[in-house]
């Protein structure tokens, strides 16, 4: 794992509480209100970023993040942009981990080497992207990890005992657990069973699992957070930002406020999630 990464669950295990980690779609709903949200999002309690590169043809995002995906490409967001906004983010904190999640075509459109490369000069510190499995890992995987940059790889309800070596191999920064089958922004999984599948998956490595779709209010981040090691809130981050624009999907002066409050609650769930473990 790469040192920033490592630190941070390296702490979180100390504090005795998961990570929150928050996605949001780079560019939405333009680069400089997408930069400000990206600065707010640690002031309230985000441990891990997951930064979205917007793609023309999703296949895992529900509706929300493909019409996030879309507001960001149209107001000119651009996978150079997008490491862009990293870049400007690591000019104020050099310490929160920065994960880009998405799709393989743009990246191989810009160039794989000039693509590893680009991300560790804009302090990215892994790559979630969905559309690569395991059998395909000499693609970007590998090169990835001899650059020093974690690849995090995605379980599923369907990952069965005889799959899930091949996934957690080269997986590295930790395990993104996917607590229901479907898109983005489902209903909310069953707790005692997303325990129950942490357990499993920690049968067989010692990464940090993290558990995401389908979290939509501090409480679940709480209920999810008393077994996983960390809490990954992404379409509910997005409906804060496309609640908060005006009829032409302008931001408005409360897009970013809408995003930080709304993170903040998620924070004192997540922070009290081992309290209710424990009761």
């Amino acid at each position: 794992m790469t040192e920033r990464m490592e630190k941070r669950f390296s702490d979180l295990k100390a504090e005795g509480r998961p990570a929150l980690i928050t996605y949001f779609m780079g560019g939405d709903p333009d680069f400089e209100t997408s930069l400000e949200i990206m600065k707010a999002l640690p002031k309230a309690g985000a441990d891990v970023i997951e930064l979205g590169m917007p793609f023309s043809d999703p296949m895992a995002d529900g509706p929300a993040i493909q019409m996030a995906g879309l507001r960001a490409l149209k107001a000119g967001q651009t996978l150079n942009r997008t490491l862009e906004l990293a870049r400007e983010f690591r000019k104020e904190d050099a310490d929160t981990p920065i994960v880009m999640m998405g799709y393989y075509n743009p990246i191989y459109i810009h160039g794989v080497d000039a693509f590893i490369q680009d991300a560790l000069d804009a302090g990215i510190d892994g790559l979630i992207i969905v559309d690569l499995p395991p059998e395909m890992d000499t693609e970007l995987c590998i090169p990835a990890l001899a650059k020093g940059l974690n690849f995090i790889r995605l379980a599923t309800p369907t990952t069965d005992e005889k799959r899930l070596p091949t996934v957690l191999n080269n997986t590295s920064g930790f395990v993104y657990y996917v607590s229901m089958t479907g898109v983005t922004g489902s209903a909310l999984p069953d707790p005692s069973k997303v325990g129950a599948a942490v357990s499993r998956i920690k049968a067989h490595t010692d990464l940090p699992v993290c558990v995401g779709f389908g979290v939509k209010t501090a409480e679940h981040a709480r209920l999810i957070g008393a077994a996983a090691d960390g809490v990954v809130v992404g379409t509910a981050v997005v409906n804060q930002i496309a609640g908060s624009l005006d009829q032409d999907n302008q931001a408005t002066k409360d897009t970013v406020d809408a995003v930080s409050t709304f993170v903040k609650g998620l924070s004192s769930g997540v922070r009290s999630a081992r309290l209710a473990a424990a009761e």
